[in-house]
């Protein structure tokens, strides 16, 4: 736990954090005021956030669907062809990530997320009308240079908003609403492939048009919906006033220190590589994700081969996993906002997923190994937003915070190619060496985190002493700053 608690204690509601962030000029808010605040960015930031992540989700990950209703035999994807077009989306998406904080930071929120949104949405109608592997294959790059500027963009912002100890359950509400309404996309497919033949066009390309529209549509409305950074100048504080703005300004500085970000400079930037903690957490990000994009991949395609369910059935059990998910993955955020840890939660995840692997994989009874796919499911993508929440308790100053999210995503898009080859087709119906790289990187993920805590509890008995000062940089320090394990 974090030991940077005061002798009356740091309380973890949000109402008790408003009282000991606030400055006097801000502290005549009622506790009932200052709820009604941060409930009023949760509704304005978190559900836009969440549903720009959804419509990403589902647009890199709905291939999985359309290869079974058609799309793998119309485009010939024999052999590895439909691993690599599952994989062709993230060189690109690695690629392009570092540029993404810096140009969010310049562009505005506002304007970097909704554009990239509308554009990948045009692709994705694209997509709908593909005649060729290598033109569908050429589609998927672009949409990862694209893709590449939300994620890393997403999570800054979030962080910029919130106290260390609220972004457990933010990153974890951002992700539930993103994941799990993704997740019905397989119902979505269905619907969509039954307008087999109109148009002229099969059922498989409607998923990709209809899909593609309402992302173009959404990336539009990004615009007016979405919000700025809390220190930003530009007039687009119509949800908060000026005096709102300021006590959120003021509670998040007194939390960390570093609401406002100083000029760019590719030197302090590029600094924070030079902290192994922060490849620390980009290595979780890549077990996390190798895991949860080998799921969104392939696991309609295991309850068809493996478990024996028609197309339409397998489409539709996608979601009841991904639902139970989001329960389980909000109860674990809100556990490690409430007590102040972050590491033992990462390993819970881990436990459940681990517990859940040999399940699907090796129990005789479809119905016992479809339930293997509930605690899977769930401790893979819960293991997304706690890891998340991890690094960013633990990093102050803005230009390391972004360096560390472009950092994350990166690694998180290196487990996606990781997760589009582990499960080949060489292997299937079993793909037991697909169920053994996700034990494998379960356990890597503990490993990490528990070296990772042992520097923390060493660094912070040091500072106790008074023998070093945490996280500094060209920043400043944050004074009483405690790393949390």
């Amino acid at each position: 736990m974090d030991k940077n608690s005061d002798k009356d204690g740091y309380a973890v509601d949000q109402v008790e954090e408003a009282r000991t962030t606030v400055s006097d000029e801000v502290e005549e808010y009622t506790d009932r005021k200052a709820r009604k605040i941060i409930h009023k960015i949760d509704r304005r930031l978190l559900v836009t956030i969440g549903f720009m992540y959804c419509v990403s989700l589902i647009d890199r990950t709905n291939v999985s669907f359309a290869a079974i209703a058609g799309l793998a035999n119309d485009l010939v994807l024999t052999g590895n062809r439909y691993s690599i077009v599952t994989l062709a989306f993230f060189p690109s998406y690695i690629i392009f990530q570092p540029t993404s904080t810096i140009l969010v930071r310049k562009l505005g929120p506002r304007i970097h997320i909704s554009v990239i949104t509308a554009a990948w949405g045009v692709i994705m109608l694209g997509m709908g009308f593909v005649k060729t592997f290598g033109e569908f294959t050429a589609l998927r790059v672009i949409i990862g240079i694209l893709e590449a500027g939300f994620f890393p963009s997403a999570v800054y912002l979030l962080s910029t908003w919130y106290t260390r100890y609220e972004l457990g359950r933010r990153y974890g509400l951002f992700y539930v609403i993103g994941s799990v309404t993704s997740a019905f996309s397989g119902l979505l497919a269905f619907g969509f492939i039954h307008l087999e033949g109109a148009g002229g066009l099969r059922g498989w390309r409607w998923i990709f048009i209809i899909e593609g529209i309402i992302t173009i549509l959404l990336g539009i409305a990004g615009y007016w919906l979405l919000v700025d950074f809390p220190d930003s100048n530009r007039k687009t504080w119509k949800f908060l006033s000026e005096k709102e703005r300021a006590w959120v300004v003021r509670r998040v500085n007194a939390d960390r220190g570093d609401v406002e970000a100083p000029e760019f400079k590719i030197r302090t930037f590029l600094a924070a590589g030079l902290d192994w903690r922060v490849w620390a957490y980009g290595l979780i990000a890549f077990g996390s994700t190798t895991m949860s994009y080998a799921l969104a991949f392939f696991l309609p395609i295991i309850l068809n081969q493996n478990l024996g369910y028609d197309v339409g059935t397998s489409q539709a059990l996608v979601a009841p996993p991904y639902a139970f998910a989001g329960i389980f993955m909000y109860a674990v955020g809100w556990l490690g906002d409430r007590y102040r840890m972050r590491g033992p939660i990462i390993v819970i995840n881990m436990v459940v997923a681990l517990i859940g692997l040999p399940i699907l994989g090796w129990h005789p009874d479809p119905r016992i190994r479809y339930l293997g796919a509930f605690l899977l499911v769930a401790g893979a993508n819960s293991n997304v937003p706690a890891s998340l929440a991890y690094q960013a308790t633990n990093i102050r100053g803005q230009w390391k915070r972004a360096f560390a999210s472009a950092t994350w995503v990166g690694f998180g898009g290196i487990g996606g190619i990781a997760g589009s080859l582990v499960f080949r087709e060489q292997d299937k119906p079993e793909y037991k060496p697909g169920l053994w790289a996700c034990i494998a990187v379960s356990l890597m993920n503990i490993i990490v985190v528990g070296i990772c805590s042992i520097s923390y509890y060493i660094d912070n008995k040091k500072a106790d002493r008074g023998e070093k000062e945490l996280e500094a940089d060209d920043e400043g320090y944050q004074p009483g700053f405690r790393y949390t394990y």
